[in-house]
């Protein structure tokens, strides 16, 4: 078998942040904040359900030990 595919399109190589940066208009940024702080609420949330569930498992079956 060929690792070589002829008809594959050539590989991208990743853009680092800080040339996405650079480039990205002000609104863009602005977009991108917004998307992170969503983000950011979404594991703040996360984080406090599963301590929430691990409480409720401490309350019922007592605190592992450390």
């Amino acid at each position: 078998m060929f690792d070589d595919d002829p008809f594959a399109p050539p590989v991208k190589k990743p853009v680092s942040l800080e040339a996405q940066l650079e480039t990205a208009s002000v609104g863009d940024l602005e977009a991108r904040i917004e998307r992170l702080k969503a983000e950011i609420g979404m594991c703040e949330r996360a984080i406090a359900a599963k301590k929430a569930q691990r409480e409720a498992a401490d309350s019922v079956f007592g605190a592992r030990p450390s």
